[in-house]
């Protein structure tokens, strides 16, 4: 894979050129972007992979949540249905997609949760619900121009800052890292629990922020149980097991349970794997599992799995966090 991206690294230049045309063309008002009276925040990211949005939009959702009508807008990468669809009693993974599956599971009693590929139309239909959200959160929109949010949100992770990479497709960015210009706030995500306040000067240093943005710094806090459809089990007594996965980068999540000493073997796939029967046999025959909650809501479909299937919960952590959250506040109270 890598060798192959090599060899079309002539493409990057012509991909350069469309993308940063697409934006300019967006930024001169060739193209129509549709803004908003009402606020409308933007989490996304200029990598392909995982930078760490669901936790991102989890955490505004746990901020705003009591205090705001709050909707998520996502395309719902991957499900199985078309179009406008909203969270509601009996839908599936494969409805909504993995991610707003996830945010209905937890937040159902409190937030709307929508998919809909096209975000404008989305946004519209949302507005016509009764009673209709105040703020939007859009996962995953950096690149739908087509909406211009009132407040964007982009994250980079630690391990592969924007700064370091190119476009696609022998580099990771979906656009120029000149889009990073349209943030409001930029989040070094994944962040080692050790960054020293000289790390992070060096980092803002390289990204070196318009005077109007502000960088931050997060990291991953994980769980100290495993949770399952009808138990908690502190990690410390869980016995080995196997640890499957379908994001984009497992990494941080094997570095975290075998520095905790667990013992385990790792099925690993790609982001959104849809897991196939040939594979569901294999898991049956598992005693222990423990899967991201991510995978957790597509794999607990399957009532053969139920009293062997545990997840392990993640939140977002962020460094300057009341100063963080008073951004946002003051964004959605300027509206």
């Amino acid at each position: 894979m890598k060798l192959l991206r090599y060899i079309l690294f002539p493409i990057v230049p012509v991909y350069y050129g469309v993308t940063w045309l697409r934006n300019k063309f967006f930024d001169l008002g060739f193209f129509k972007s549709t803004s908003y009276p009402f606020p409308v925040i933007c989490v996304g990211n200029l990598s392909v992979g995982g930078t760490g949005k669901t936790p991102m939009i989890e955490y505004l959702i746990r901020l705003l949540k009591d205090q705001h009508k709050v909707a998520t807008l996502s395309r719902g990468y991957k499900r199985k249905s078309e179009g406008f669809q909203i969270g509601k009693a009996g839908i599936t993974a494969s409805v909504l997609g993995d991610e707003p599956f996830q945010f209905y599971s937890k937040y159902a009693d409190k937030i709307t949760v929508a998919v809909d590929a096209d975000r404008r139309s989305g946004i519209e239909k949302l507005m016509t619900l009764h009673p209709k959200p105040d703020v939007i959160l859009l996962d995953d929109a950096y690149q739908h121009r087509k909406v211009k949010a009132g407040f964007n949100i982009l994250l980079t992770t630690y391990a592969d800052l924007y700064t370091s990479d190119i476009v696609l497709p022998t580099g990771n960015l979906r656009e120029p890292k000149s889009g990073a210009e349209r943030a409001h706030i930029i989040v070094v995500t994944k962040c080692p629990n050790t960054l020293s306040e000289t790390d992070k000067t060096r980092i803002v240093h390289d990204i070196s922020p318009k005077s109007t943005q502000k960088v931050f710094f997060s990291s991953i806090k994980y769980a100290d149980v495993v949770v399952s459809k009808c138990q908690e089990i502190p990690l410390g007594k869980v016995p080995k097991f196997t640890l499957i996965t379908g994001i984009a980068n497992p990494k941080p999540l094997v570095d975290f349970l075998t520095e905790k000493g667990l013992l385990f073997e790792h099925l690993n796939f790609k982001d959104h794997h849809d897991f196939t029967p040939e594979e569901l046999d294999v898991f049956k025959q598992k005693p222990f599992i423990i899967t991201t909650e991510k995978d957790f809501m597509r794999l607990n479909q399957f009532s053969f799995l139920d009293d062997t299937l545990h997840y392990l919960n993640i939140e977002a952590v962020i460094d300057r966090a009341t100063e963080f959250n008073q951004s946002v506040v003051n964004f959605i109270a300027s509206h």
